[in-house]
Formats: C-alpha cells, structure tokens, sequence
C-alpha cells in the first residue's frame, strides 16, 4: 500500500476508468472534447445505488456508442489521483480533491462504425485512437500518468 491509497474517501469522487482493448490488441484513447490535445481513456462516476460494473457499461456506452464489449479483468485495488489545484475549483464545484477509481479492462468486439462519441448528450471526447499501450502515458495529462503506470502494470498480462 502506498500513500495514493490512504486517503480519506469523502474528498474523492467515486468513479470507473476503462481500458478499451479492441480485436488488435490497441487501446481507445478519447480526446477531450473540453480540452483539445489531451487524451485520456473513458472514466466516469458510479451514481447513487450503482455497482462498478454496472457503472462501466454506462459509462461506456456515453462516451463511446459502444456496446460490443465484455470486461476482461478488473484491477484488484481503488487507484487515487488528486486535481491540479487550478483545476479543482471547476470540477465538480470543488467537492473533491480528486477521483478514486476502479479500473476495468474491456475486450471490444464490434468495429469503428459502431462507435458514436455523440451517443449522450453530454459529449466527453471530440476525436479517439487506437494506440499501442505504450503510448498512453504519454499522451496523457500530467496528473493522470502515475495512474495510467498503475492501471498498465494491473492489465499487463492481457495488454
């Protein structure tokens, strides 16, 4: 255990990250739609009364259109992050510090024509890649990399 895991609950949003992995063996990066350039994979909040894994076929379908999907693996732990301080007071109208979040690896079995970003009305990603997992670190924000390391090391036996 380290520190990123001794935290005090009730300052984290409670959430679900998703390694998308299609038929090749890539893993969908989704743009921000709210901030260009920067790619992340689909995460989202578990509403009131919702388990993780129904949280990850919601959020998957919102943010990608996807459907064609099963979860693969799961990662054994709550992973942390805190939002840069000058993020914070616009997230959320700054009642969280950061996210804690548990992270799903996803076999996609449908193809590109079923993905739709504008599947909700609330549009999370403007573009997506399909990328080595390699490259993921480094196309993310600053303060998603130590998460991403984490979630790879997770997932590294099926990515």
């Amino acid at each position: 255990m380290t520190d990123l895991d001794n935290r005090e609950d009730a300052h984290y949003r409670s959430g679900v990250g998703l390694m998308i992995r299609n038929s090749t063996g890539l893993i969908f990066m989704g743009e921000r739609a709210d901030n260009p350039g920067h790619f992340q994979m689909p995460q989202g909040g578990i509403d009131a009364g919702e388990n993780p894994e129904d949280a990850v076929f919601r959020e998957l379908y919102e943010e990608t259109g996807m459907t064609a999907a099963v979860i693969r693996a799961e990662a054994p732990e709550w992973l942390y992050y805190d939002f840069p301080d000058a993020w914070r007071a616009r997230l959320f109208d700054g009642r969280y510090r950061g996210q804690r979040q548990k992270w799903f690896l996803l076999d996609f079995s449908g193809n590109d024509a079923e993905i739709d970003l504008n599947a909700d009305e609330t549009v999370e990603f403007s573009s997506y890649k399909w990328v080595r997992s390699d490259d993921i670190v480094p196309m993310a924000v600053n303060f998603k990399k130590t998460t991403y390391r984490r979630v790879l090391r997770f997932f590294e036996g099926y990515v």
